[in-house]
């Protein structure tokens, strides 16, 4: 890519932040992932797959709590444009000792986000999958505070002029 292509569409020509108008492009079908994970101790993981979490079911508040985020990501990243999302879903996984090549114990989340429009939706998928890890936590933060949230990343992400890309 050359310097000009890699320019911030987010910035003006004074530097100042903007949103970027995107009124003139065509509407078509655009698709992201994105995927998060958070580990914790294997008593944590085996009371959240076993539902005697204290506050209730993990699983079902983490997956509604993330499809919830990605409908109001435009309202936390202030340059979003809001989308009139098509697809919102989560997997959530367990991961149980010895199925990770660094031994951490844990919940993969991975986040589907579709929409027919004109600007991509990455940043929904993005969110949707950090909120919900962020749910896991707070659920389970009495029992377990020392849970890490990482590995947040854009898996993919199709549609629109720059086509698709994985990663």
């Amino acid at each position: 890519m050359s310097a000009e292509q890699k320019q911030l569409t987010h910035i003006d020509e004074q530097g100042n932040a903007r949103m970027v108008d995107v009124g003139a492009k065509d509407d078509t079908v655009r698709l992201a992932k994105a995927e998060g994970f958070i580990a914790m101790a294997p008593d944590t993981l085996a009371m959240i797959v076993q539902g005697t979490a204290p506050k209730g079911d993990v699983i079902a508040a983490a997956r509604i709590a993330g499809i919830m985020a990605s409908k109001h990501t435009s309202d936390l990243i202030p340059l979003c444009h809001p989308l009139n999302i098509t697809k919102s879903a989560l997997d959530i996984t367990a991961i149980h000792a010895g199925e990770r090549e660094d031994g951490k114990v844990g919940i993969h989340v991975l986040a589907t986000l579709g929409v027919n429009g004109k600007t991509g939706i990455e940043m929904e998928a993005l969110t949707a999958a950090s909120v919900a890890c962020l749910t896991i936590y707070d659920m389970c933060k009495a029992v377990d505070r020392g849970m890490e949230i990482g590995e947040v990343r854009l898996l993919h992400k199709s549609g629109g002029k720059s086509g698709t890309w994985e990663r």
